[in-house]
């Protein structure tokens, strides 16, 4: 047991003695700083990468999503044309139910009477009655393309919002990531930088020199080229509100909280059987039964009459003047005996059939695109949540503690710099899985209608392919900047 005890204090005295021996040799903050600056290097402070920055310092008003949202519900012409259709839809409808006119005219025979004066000249009124109800069946057809014309309408409306957001979500994640490539470009600039002046003073190689100069001018290029990405994301938000001429300002916004909340499974079913397409596509189909009730009412053969008054010009017998008025009256019908409409009549229910198939079709072709945008959703949503709850903290605490060893003279400046570099970099590719998660976040919200720009559809045109589901391209919902190589 006594050497036991005598083992422990020898160990606590021998752990004190290296405690006290490594003290001695650690300077202190303020003199680590002051060898630094003796040996040209510059001391280190510790800068997070956060969002927001460029809403902090800009010296004009903040343009808002929405102020987008009303701009384009006044300029964006595709609104108006969807108003211009229900307006021409409804004006149509009543001509259909409109009446025949009535024909009014001259009628004459035997008009120069020959020897004994005869002949007969006059008028008359010609009317044809519908029969069948064909236009009250008529009214129904075009009924239903005003019907189609109004939810196109809505249709529209929710395709302009989403557009609108989509591209105001672009314009926000740019101007984030424009932040972060300027940062880059500025610390490696300032690296560069001292990298010459330890050149010039002989504690480092001219290789070491130009290598930071090639990364600094690389970075700055990909800054450059973010510009460019921004003024490009700024001017299809201004040509999808409608007003292309709208000077270019700092847009306000969050990246990083209330993310579209999807279920993905409900998501897809919801998109399959509450999209416009599909609504549209049930009143394609209603409207093709109103064809083929019209085609079959169209045997029903219509009234001709007629009747008028002719004055007779022949002399009576009996009298010494002439005849005088008579009334004229005729009524004809068609006889359906060759001709009852039977093909209009196949050809109608053809097309009840193809748009009874067309709503299957719209309907599976929503659920296969709706599938690969939650795809896409879910894998952007976990990227963004791992790279905030996981990846970000890690890169930071290893630039703090790089930049704690450098103070400490235990690591060396291009670590610090490679580390901080790095902790960016992370920073950029988690703005580009937010912008994912939001584009098709909003995507699935507006059940894949994302194009702010796409001509409404006339009636006749509604069953157009992909119209109904034009989700954005995948290249368009990857930030352009994420194709500037990294170092």
């Amino acid at each position: 047991m006594r050497s036991i005890r005598l083992l422990r204090v020898t160990s606590l005295l021998t752990l004190a003695a290296v405690g006290v021996t490594c003290a001695r040799q650690m300077p202190d903050m303020p003199q680590q700083q002051a060898e630094h600056q003796h040996m040209n290097i510059p001391t280190v402070q510790v800068v997070y990468p956060r969002m927001g920055r460029a809403q902090e310092t800009a010296q004009e008003p903040l343009f808002t999503l929405e102020q987008a949202q009303h701009i384009a519900s006044e300029a964006n012409p595709t609104l108006r044309q969807a108003e211009a259709e229900i307006r021409a839809s409804k004006a149509r409808q009543q001509q259909a139910g409109l009446y025949p006119n009535p024909m009014v005219g001259y009628a004459g025979d035997e008009i120069r009477g020959g020897s004994i004066n005869g002949g007969k000249q006059g008028f008359f009124v010609q009317q044809t009655i519908v029969t069948g109800g064909k236009l009250g069946r008529s009214r129904d057809v075009f009924t239903k393309e005003m019907r189609l014309a109004e939810i196109e309408a809505e249709e529209q409306k929710l395709r302009v919002e989403s557009a609108v957001k989509t591209a105001y979500l672009r314009v926000l994640a740019a101007q984030e990531l424009l932040d972060v490539r300027r940062e880059l470009a500025r610390m490696d600039q300032d690296y560069a930088e001292t990298q010459r002046r330890l050149f010039n003073t002989g504690q480092a190689d001219e290789t070491e020199v130009l290598d930071a100069e090639v990364e600094a001018e690389r970075l700055r290029m990909a800054a450059r080229m973010q510009e460019n990405t921004l003024r490009e994301e700024w001017r299809s938000l201004a040509a999808v509100i409608g007003r292309p001429d709208l000077p270019q300002a700092i847009v306000s916004g969050d990246l990083e909280h209330n993310w579209p909340e999807l279920n993905e499974q409900q998501a897809v079913a919801n998109i399959a059987a509450q999209s416009p397409a599909i609504r549209i596509t049930n009143t394609a189909v209603a409207r093709a039964e109103s064809e083929i009730a019209r085609a079959r009412r169209e045997s029903s053969p219509d009234l001709h009459l007629r009747g008028g008054l002719e004055y007779n010009n022949e002399f009576l017998s009996t009298a010494p003047h002439a005849i005088g008025w008579e009334g004229v009256a005729e009524v004809g019908v068609q006889l359906p005996i060759f001709n009852r409409n039977q093909g209009n009549v196949a050809a109608a229910t053809a097309e009840l059939d193809r748009a009874q198939l067309e709503k299957q079709r719209v309907a599976l072709t929503l659920r296969e695109r709706a599938a690969t945008v939650v795809d896409q959703y879910s894998n952007a949503r976990l990227m963004a949540a791992e790279y905030r709850g996981e990846v970000l903290p890690r890169a930071k605490k290893a630039y703090a503690l790089m930049a704690q060893k450098y103070g400490l003279m235990l690591a060396a400046y291009p670590r610090v710099i490679q580390s901080q570099r790095k902790l960016y970099e992370l920073q950029a590719e988690y703005i580009v899985a937010l912008e994912s998660v939001w584009t098709t976040g909003i995507a699935l919200q507006g059940y894949l209608l994302t194009d702010g720009l796409e001509a409404p559809a006339r009636p006749g045109d509604v069953d157009r392919p992909i119209r109904e589901t034009n989700v954005p391209s995948p290249e368009r919902m990857m930030s352009s900047s994420d194709s500037v190589p990294r170092p």
